[in-house]
């Protein structure tokens, strides 16, 4: 970043306290005595090494990291405090990352991300780069702008953060002691931060100083963390202040000499408030007057103060000619780190005229700087860009649009500029919206890309154009507004669509949309009603793969048997030559397993559908179909095998960077496996993890409600019936239930919970519910779903006869489907509902069938509970 030109050396004024809380972090950070610096002038490379006497300043102290945030309103001095923070961070050897919000710049995604770690990476190669950020090399790099996007499918915004808190630990540990200083926070862009108010209360656990400085009332919602950081400000910023007419006294007399009067000083004081931006600028513009700093020359102070803001600035840059005028616009429009070749092109000066127009802001002490300009203070550029008239204002945004793109930085650059101009039918504009968008979906900031597209479709485009613009403003709009995105595709297929491809894309991800909104219904009409409409014989088979894979997550599908003889006929037709038909043949293995036809079908059918190949990441597919698959493996008691494919698809989704939904199933699910082995504690593990990633995608999603669900049958298993209710009750895990079938089955865990705390009646009402709900569906397999035998339980008291009769026919269904942990689980709680010497024989054999199994906590309970049987009998 360039900074602003001035004095050298500039003494701070009434901002002790906020310095000794520098000190103190800066001592603990480099382990130094807090009086090893001193508190003198601004930046010189004369100041920049260690100083003398610094070893012997007393015994080091252990580093420690620490946060620093101040607050204060425009013109306070949060720049320069800043600006001395960095000067004494260097001279300690620390790594400093600097960096500086712009009010033009806020619509740019990880501008200041960018800003505050490319410097640091920039000068790599691409195979240095690829060594130092390994696997987040494709996830972070085009962010930061470090390397192209690769084509597919983009990472999503919480991948991309924790890469980027990847990026930023991983240079703290390396570069130690690390201050980051970010200016104006309030103008950040959205993307860079958030993820520095999620990321700041880490810094205490690393080698780092973040020093944060911004308006209050500017400070955005998606930043509010920063407003009681945990850090040395006491749970909150440290507020500055305006000065007193003291300082201010010693101010005037420090630049203009000590022969200043009081009467001179109180009056600067009074003209600008002790505002310490608008009395450095008053001091100088006595000085470049020659003005007597004395009682005389005070009535002349109020119309030198005009000049330094608002109006009274813009007069006195227009008494500087138009050439320079329009220069100062054009640096306006174009924002921080104003390159002069390019300000030249918007404002329409040949090169020579922009120089001088460049030299003359220079000495009115509006621009600062050689090779890249910058405005003295923000308060200077906020003033010229709003003194532009509206119409100048809106032609010069968009001649910078055509001035970037010709000068080589790309459509991602033009954009802000595009999105300030006004609607005119322009292809061009349409197009660079459209290659910004997909640059900055790519790059992982889909709000971003929402934003140039719906620009680019107020533009308007081409006619022929509008269902491809929907289509990509619906698809940036997925992970953050579904109800948004359905609207978007759907109006997309009420245009006049010419290429069949696009129409089926935005079919396939509609229905997605809408079954990961818990309307499964809509899906599967949606593709059927385009599987009539199409004429290729493959898209209609692909959408009736897709049609069969939501259809089985429908807990109110009408015809759920029909579907069932459907897809078995057609799966038993396929070879399995292309994605589509394998996806058919992954389903037909988890319907033989959900409706317990023998366990030796559905692996056979989920050997062949991995038999080609069935990626967890494919970029217009789901990962449902390969999960599905693997939970085959997982309930025909070949666990290793379903731990093998989770294992490969969660690699995929962290190669992605998916560190949303995707993962949280992933690590549900896998945690899901180790409950099924008898891995108890391990499980509990992976279950929490994959809540603690439900929970950042959002409340009564489907990601919580599977890891809700399996976290809280581990933990009944653990005996731990309070930390279940506990998670329960926090999640709202209860009625109404999803509209999709969960693993496990939501209300059946749900109805076991209830059980486990003793409200017997509570819990046979919702498993009766429960079986009400699958027994139509052909849903009869107590290895997947227990529902019958926690009923079972529930009922043994009351109605012992109906409780025999779930067990009994829960065994039928578990011996026809033949996997020994189930049928070992449905002859224990059969054995439990059952008295006398039957009894004995039922656990005897749940006993051996488990022995032959992988189940280790069900052969626990079954091995316990024949134990005490056989001593209670003698």
């Amino acid at each position: 970043m360039t900074r602003p030109a001035g004095a050298a050396r500039r003494r701070l004024f009434e901002r002790e306290t906020e310095l000794a809380a520098v000190d103190e972090a800066l001592a603990e950070l480099t382990g130094s005595h807090p009086g090893a610096e001193d508190s003198g002038p601004l930046p010189g490379a004369e100041d920049s090494g260690p100083l003398p006497g610094a070893e012997d300043a007393g015994p080091l102290i252990r580093p420690r990291g620490a946060l620093l945030a101040f607050a204060g309103h425009a013109g306070l001095g949060k720049t320069t405090l800043l600006a001395e923070i960095r000067r004494r961070a260097a001279a300690r050897g620390c790594t400093v990352l600097s960096a500086r919000g712009g009010e033009q710049e806020q619509q740019v995604a990880f501008h200041v991300a960018r800003q505050l770690i490319q410097p640091q990476l920039a000068g790599a190669s691409e195979s240095e780069l690829r060594q130092r950020l390994g696997s987040w090399y494709a996830i972070v790099g085009p962010a930061l702008g470090l390397c192209a996007a690769d084509e597919g499918s983009p990472p999503d915004p919480q991948g991309l953060r924790d890469g980027l808190d990847w990026v930023l630990t991983h240079l703290a540990v390396r570069r130690a002691p690390l201050a980051l200083v970010l200016d104006d926070a309030h103008w950040a862009d959205p993307e860079s931060l958030s993820w520095l108010a999620a990321f700041a209360p880490r810094a205490e656990e690393l080698p780092m100083l973040l020093a944060v400085a911004y308006r209050p009332e500017e400070l955005p919602d998606h930043a509010h963390p920063f407003r009681r950081l945990p850090g040395r400000a006491g749970q909150r910023p440290l507020g500055l202040e305006p000065l007193t007419p003291p300082a201010v006294a010693r101010l005037v007399r420090d630049r203009l000499g000590d022969h200043a009067d009081d009467a001179f000083c109180q009056e600067c004081w009074a003209v600008t408030s002790g505002n310490p931006f608008e009395t450095v600028e008053l001091i100088a513009k006595v000085r470049d007057r020659s003005i007597d700093p004395v009682g005389s020359g005070a009535p002349l102070l109020r119309d030198l103060a005009a000049a330094v803001k608002g109006s009274g600035l813009i007069a006195r840059i227009e008494r500087l000619g138009p050439a320079t005028v329009r220069f100062a616009w054009a640096g306006a429009v174009l924002g921080t780190e104003i390159q002069p070749a390019l300000a030249a092109a918007v404002a329409g000066l040949g090169p020579q005229a922009a120089a001088d127009a460049a030299d003359r802001l220079r000495d009115a002490r509006v621009l600062t700087g050689a090779d890249t300009l910058e405005f003295v203070h923000p308060l200077i550029a906020t003033a010229v860009h709003r003194a532009i008239p509206d119409a100048v204002r809106v032609a010069l945004h968009g001649q910078a649009a055509w001035a970037v793109v010709d000068a080589g930085l790309g459509s991602a650059a033009a954009a802000r500029h595009l999105l300030e101009t006004h609607p005119e039918g322009d292809p061009w504009v349409v197009g660079r919206l459209r290659e910004a968008a997909r640059e900055t979906l790519r790059a992982g900031a889909p709000d971003a890309a929402r934003r140039q597209l719906a620009r680019a479709l107020r533009e308007p485009p081409a006619p022929a154009d509008r269902a491809a613009v929907l289509y990509e403003l619906g698809c940036s709009s997925l992970l953050t507004e579904p109800a948004t995105t359905v609207n978007h595709l759907r109006a997309a297929l009420e245009e006049p669509i010419a290429d069949p491809a696009l129409r089926q894309g935005i079919v396939y991800r509609l229905s997605q949309v809408l079954a990961h909104s818990d309307r499964l219904a809509e899906a599967s009409e949606t593709l059927a009603r385009e599987a009539r409409r199409t004429n290729c014989p493959r898209t209609r088979l692909r959408m009736r793969a897709e049609k069969f894979m939501w259809d089985a997550f429908r807990a109110d599908e009408p015809e759920s048997p029909a579907r069932s003889r459907r897809l078995a006929r057609l799966a038993d037709r396929l070879t399995g030559r292309d994605l589509t038909e394998r996806y058919i043949i992954g389903l037909r293995a988890w319907d033989a397993t959900l409706r317990a036809e023998p366990a030796s079908v559905a692996l056979r059918h989920a050997e062949r559908a991995l038999a080609g190949g069935l990626s967890w990441a494919a970029e217009d597919r789901g990962f449902e179909v390969p999960a599905l698959v693997a939970l085959t493996f997982l309930f025909a008691d070949r666990p290793g095998r379903a731990e093998e494919l989770f294992a490969a698809g969660t690699a995929e989704f962290e190669r992605q960077g998916w560190h949303g939904g995707h993962l949280s199933f992933a690590y549900t699910l896998l945690g899901y496996i180790r409950f099924r082995r008898g891995m108890l504690t391990e499980a509990e593990e992976l279950g929490r993890a994959g809540l603690r990633l439900a929970e950042r995608v959002g409340p009564r999603t489907p990601a919580e409600w599977y890891a809700v669900a399996t976290l809280v049958e581990v933990l009944l298993a653990r005996g731990k019936t309070e930390d279940a209710a506990r998670v329960a009750r926090d999640h709202g895990f209860g009625e109404p239930f999803p509209a999709a079938v969960t693993f496990p089955d939501a209300q059946t865990v749900y109805g076991e919970l209830l059980l486990a705390q003793g409200r017997t009646e509570e819990a046979v009402a919702e498993l009766t519910a429960a079986g009400a709900r699958l027994e139509p569906r052909g849903v009869r397999n107590p290895a997947w779903c227990p529902w019958q035998l926690h009923l079972a339980r529930a009922t043994a008291r009351e109605e012992p006869g109906r409780a025999r009769a779930l067990a009994l026919d829960a065994v039928t269904s578990a011996r026809r489907y033949a996997a020994p942990s189930g049928i070992g689980m449905a002859l224990r709680v059969a054995a439990e509902v059952t008295g006398g010497t039957e009894r004995t024989a039922l656990l005897t054999e749940a006993v051996a069938w488990l022995e032959r199994s992988p189940a280790a906590y069900e052969r626990a309970r079954a091995l316990v509970a024949l134990g005490a049987h056989q001593h209670r009998t003698g």
